[in-house]
């Protein structure tokens, strides 16, 4: 059993991932929104030649972003799944894209009584 993670930067792919997600089988999923570090420090109200800097950089790119979630039994079933989100989103190795790994968790509990698996 693993936990995947996935932070989106680039957001616009997120109903793509989720229905993705439907048709090979993964029954829920949870989404939060999420701020990198770097976005949050330049966001502060202090003003510092090192923060500003960054600051310019960053309302170029993309300050806020998506984090996914979801628990997945089958190693097959996790493998699927990076591998669609890579076909969808890309090269997760490129500036901007975000982040996937997975994790393997021991114990679960409200999944089993959950009849369709929905977190």
């Amino acid at each position: 059993m693993h936990a995947l993670f996935i932070v989106l930067n680039r957001t616009e792919y997120l109903d793509d991932i989720l229905t993705e997600f439907v048709t090979i089988g993964i029954k829920g999923a949870t989404i939060l929104d999420s701020q990198g570090m770097a976005s949050a420090l330049v966001n502060r109200s202090e003003k510092s030649p090192i923060f500003d800097s960054l600051r310019s950089f960053l309302y170029s790119s993309r300050p806020f972003n998506k984090t996914i979630f979801t628990i997945i039994e089958d190693e097959e079933l996790l493998e699927q799944a990076m591998d669609a989100v890579d076909k969808l989103v890309g090269d997760f190795n490129k500036k901007g894209v975000g982040i996937m790994f997975s994790i393997p968790i021991g114990k679960v509990r409200g999944l089993k009584e959950n009849p369709n698996n929905i977190i």
